[in-house]
């Protein structure tokens, strides 16, 4: 492989314009792409296999019309102190507002409330339930400002009025942090090479292949049912790897300058040995990106698609834009170690002569092994602690802040006729089959009534057909409640008993049901994912550094880093440490999706560092130096680069934990507090350690594997000259 890219690092020099010309056009073209596409249209949110899923579709089928998939809005009225919703005045308005809330084209219904009993008890709280017959990320702004004009001129006549569901539901934004991240990886790549126009190389590229990749999700958004958080995943991957792979390359091109090669030959060899180290970093990548769709649910699946795509560019530009941009640059790269005249270049070195601080940090741990392992393994396992607590779930209204008209719906709501109306459950009578479909949905509603933590059972609704019902039940409790799960889980269990008596199939579907099983299959899938993903990587690791050991220790050491890190989000989004600081408003139970994705995205990001810092140390092993020196070898070459490529994707993920999606927000926190313990204390603290008390064992492998393995020589020996063999010789002989 390292020959093989040697020659297209050359070749890119070389034909640097045509390079040039071809990442231009196909950015011009996603571009092209991305503005002449039709918007988005309904992200559809469906779980192929659970029940709630099953019974949304039976709906679509048996209620033709119903607009299952429709937006939903809740506008809730509160009546002034010591006045109630019945009285003629506020009753007035009720009714002049569901007058105005029914105008609009796009409405499908509003129910009255004081035709359709929505009063609470003590009269206080009362609300309209409005059905749209398109998807609220489909609904015209004008039927958003029409709602909102209906709420505001009830609230003229005094009553406290606020919006609930989905209708407002608006598209995610990052805000100004995001750039902040960006300048901040600007800043640490220009300390890292002492130059503006090598460090502009790698934020350069990287953002034309996040265009590349943004473009062309935005442009097939509508084809393949995209919604806005995939393209900002991808766009929060895409940029971090994208200088990361970059700045390894641009690194290894300068390090190969300061040994005298022509630059068309460094940088021919900067691709052979850096960049084939950035060919199996970005395999782990899309390896565990694209093995989310082992859990079989679309939604996720074409999130790591798309984000595997975007690393997949990222990885071609490193290899052939980032060569065609050092032809260009010519003599205005200066070797490693140089800066610019602008920075400083020219100087004398205070103490010439100094080993750099990833030689001084990693000859202290080769002589304090066991002490630094210690330190560090006990470290991630007190951050892993809050990870026991770990209590998952599907954000919905009552998780917004307190700010929002949607949270203080939800609370009014809540306040006037309990918990659990915020996450009623839905129930569908398929009586297609039963001899006596009447029968059977009355008989559903009475055993439903007699389980605990249930307040209200609506009576059955039936369609035209007369085969199919609808039962509306109302826990006692709140929907992310274990008490709702458990009632959902009763029902459905009642259900088999009411199938083999009737024949009639009952289902249980409605958002709390969904979100119930949701969680289920995330969990069901975590440990085969898991396997799939690190037993994958766990080959490939094995072909690149010949060694059963060390692709061990690296997956050992992500699961350390990914169970602290999982720590970290429960102590900041459940339990509300450091909240001001993240601008966390509302506490509450971890996104379901959340341990999957972070066990996929971390690991891949994780065996970056693991690749690209070992293989070095494997070079210096396998060109004759002794297993500790080669661990002292890697990290003189190797820790600087690392360390400024953990810095910018830290500081590239942070940036998203301004997003106003609270889901974008945690992946974001959660990604960046995992890059900061697996770069900075599993890889340059225990994985040195771990390489030093190992010695020559860390790089052993059968003999009979050896010979099966394919030689993808990462190492870079198949490009070495006569000259550097006989240097290597008298290395070993020293």
């Amino acid at each position: 492989m390292a020959t093989f890219l040697y020659k297209l690092g050359r070749l890119a020099f070389r034909r640097r314009h045509f390079v040039a010309l071809v990442w231009v056009a196909l950015l011009t073209l996603a571009g092209v792409g991305a503005a002449s596409a039709p918007p988005a249209g309904s992200t559809s949110f469906s779980i192929p296999g659970t029940e709630a899923q099953k019974a949304f579709d039976l709906l679509e089928q048996r209620y033709p019309g119903m607009s299952a998939d429709g937006a939903t809005a809740r506008v809730v009225f509160k009546a002034p102190d010591g006045e109630k919703m019945t009285d003629k005045a506020n009753k007035a308005a009720v009714n002049q507002a569901v007058k105005e809330l029914s105008s609009g084209s796009e409405v499908a219904s509003v129910a009255d409330p004081y035709a359709g009993h929505a009063v609470s008890k003590d009269g206080t709280v009362a609300y309209a339930s409005v059905k749209y017959k398109v998807s609220g990320m489909e609904l015209e702004d004008s039927a958003k400002d029409a709602l909102k004009d209906a709420a505001q001129n009830a609230r003229d006549t005094g009553l406290t009025v606020e919006i609930g569901g989905d209708a407002l539901t608006a598209t995610p934004e990052t805000g100004s942090s995001e750039v902040i991240g960006i300048a901040i990886a600007a800043v640490v790549l220009v300390i890292t090479f002492g130059s503006l126009l090598a460090a502009g190389f790698p934020l350069l590229t990287a953002i034309i292949g996040v265009g590349i990749g943004v473009s062309t999700i935005t442009a097939l958004a509508n084809a393949l049912d995209l919604g806005s958080t995939t393209s900002i995943l991808a766009s929060m991957i895409g940029l971090a790897v994208g200088i990361d792979y970059a700045l390894f390359i641009v690194s290894r091109y300068r390090a190969e300058l300061t040994e005298g090669r022509e630059r068309e030959d460094a940088a021919g060899r900067a691709v052979g040995t850096a960049g084939s180290a950035v060919v199996f970093a970005g395999l782990t990548v899309v390896i565990a990106l694209v093995g989310l769709s082992v859990v079989n649910i679309p939604m996720l699946t074409k999130m790591g698609v798309a984000a595997a795509g975007t690393v997949a560019i990222a990885v071609l530009i490193a290899l052939t834009l980032i060569p065609a941009l050092l032809g260009y640059a010519g003599r205005r790269i200066k070797p490693a170690g140089e800066k610019s005249r602008l920075l400083g270049g020219g100087r004398t070195p205070k103490r010439p002569g100094r080993p750099n601080m990833g030689t001084r940090w990693a000859s202290f741990v080769v002589r304090r092994p066991v002490a630094v392992l210690l330190l560090g393994v006990i470290g991630l396992g007190a951050a892993a602690v809050p990870a026991a607590s770990l209590e998952l779930g599907l954000p919905d209204d009552g998780s917004q802040p307190v700010s929002t008209t949607q949270r203080r719906a939800y609370d009014l709501l809540s306040d006037g006729f309990g918990p659990g109306f915020n996450g009623p459950l839905m129930v569908v009578v398929d009586a297609k089959g039963s001899d006596h479909p009447k029968a059977a949905f009355t008989e559903v509603g009475d055993e439903i009534k007699g389980l605990k933590d249930v307040v209200t059972v609506t009576p059955a609704t039936p369609n035209k057909a007369g085969d199919t019902a609808t039962i509306t039940v109302v826990p006692d409790s709140k929907p992310s409640s274990v008490t709702t799960e458990d009632l959902v889980h009763a029902i459905r269990d009642k259900g088999a008993d009411i199938t083999s008596a009737t024949d009639a199939k009952v289902l249980v579907t409605g958002s709390t049901a969904m979100n119930i099983d949701v969680s289920q299959k995330l969990n069901d899938a975590l440990l085969p994912y898991l396997a799939l993903v690190v037993g994958l990587a766990f080959l490939l690791l094995i072909v690149v550094f010949r060694s059963i050991l060390v692709p061990l220790k690296a997956a050992l050491g992500f699961l350390l880093s990914v169970t602290a890190a999982l720590g970290a989000v429960v102590a900041v989004f459940q339990w509300g440490w450091l909240s001001g600081l993240t601008n966390v408003e509302e506490t509450g139970p971890v996104m379901s999706m959340m341990p999957i994705f972070m066990v996929g995205v971390v690991f891949g990001l994780a065996m970056d560092y693991e690749v690209f810092l070992v293989t070095r140390m494997r070079e210096a092993y396998v060109h004759g130096e002794k297993p500790q020196q080669a661990v002292v070898t890697g990290f003189k070459h190797g820790a600087r680069v690392v360390t400024a490529a953990a810095v910018i994707m830290i500081a590239v993920f942070s940036g998203f934990i301004g997003s106003s999606e609270s889901m974008v927000k945690m992946i974001g926190f959660g990604l960046a507090v995992a890059v900061l313990f697996d770069a900075f204390v599993v890889r340059m603290a225990v994985v040195p350690a771990v390489l030093a008390l190992l010695g020559k064992r860390a790089w052993w492998l059968p003999k009979w594997l050896d010979r099966a393995l394919p030689n993808v020589d990462v190492e870079g020996d198949g490009l070495r000259t006569g000259a550097d063999r006989d240097a290597g010789k008298e290395l070993v002989s020293a």
